[in-house]
């Protein structure tokens, strides 16, 4: 279980979190909805440790993530927001970079990446470099990457961006698989979609604060006949007096 407690990150005098409290149980997925810039990287990032809150609590399974930091991120799985990272490594590189973080034997390593390989139809592509692959090619690796040491908590901002139909239903089929074991997985999207599909749970951010945190069906059940993407612009989006332009 992974509990935030009044979370709270500031740059300048700009708050990008605002006193967040969520809990994240475990066998679940739990999903990050927001307009851009409302906090959902920011929140993603305190819990890998690549960001450190200005306050708050992060606990991961009875552990604060700040005395036990190593410890929690070896347990992780990390795919960033963007795959444009490490490009000058070829995508065997970085797998091997990856693995020797977690302390992975070679063997289990090529064992990790012969599945996913096949899995995401890269085989063949290992000795190219990050930089000379497209968009999808390179989340594929990296969200290979993520998988390599099989850890229990998934965290993926927008994982499924830029993946092709096939690889994108072989991800989400792994997530609800992950969950099913008992395991976490944490992501973050734009797509509606994509959440009332996979979430079990989910919250939604506008402008650092969580205006809801519960089931897709709960919030469908606030306004009954609405559609999820009407209910959500209505809590996220612009006033009605707003327009386009404007």
């Amino acid at each position: 279980m992974i509990e935030l407690k009044r979370v709270r990150k500031v740059y300048g005098d700009k708050v990008a979190l605002d006193e967040l409290n969520l809990t994240i149980k475990n066998g679940t997925i739990f999903g990050f909805l927001g307009h851009n810039g409302a906090g959902k990287s920011t929140t993603i990032k305190s819990i890998v440790s690549i960001i450190n809150p200005t306050a708050g609590e992060i606990i991961v399974d009875g552990e604060n993530l700040a005395e036990h930091r190593q410890a929690i991120k070896e347990r992780i799985g990390y795919v960033p927001d963007t795959p444009d990272m490490f490009l000058q490594l070829t995508a065997d590189e970085y797998w091997i970079l990856l693995a020797s973080a977690y302390n992975l034997t070679e063997e289990q390593k090529n064992k990790q990446v012969a599945y996913l390989t096949r899995l995401f139809d890269i085989q063949g592509q290992e000795n190219n470099t990050l930089e000379s692959f497209s968009h999808g090619m390179r989340q594929k690796v990296i969200v290979i990457g993520a998988l390599l040491s099989d850890p229990d908590i998934w965290i993926l901002d927008e994982p499924l961006q830029g993946l092709d139909p096939q690889a994108a239903f072989d991800l989400k089929e792994l997530m609800k698989e992950h969950a099913r074991k008992g395991n976490t997985v944490v992501f973050s999207t734009h797509n509606l979609d994509t959440a009332q599909q996979l979430c079990d749970e989910l919250a939604i951010l506008k402008k650092g604060e969580l205006i809801y945190n519960g089931t897709v069906d709960d919030l469908l059940a606030t306004s009954p006949g609405e559609s999820l993407e009407t209910i959500y612009l209505r809590m996220t989006g612009r006033h009605s007096d707003e327009q386009p332009g404007s």
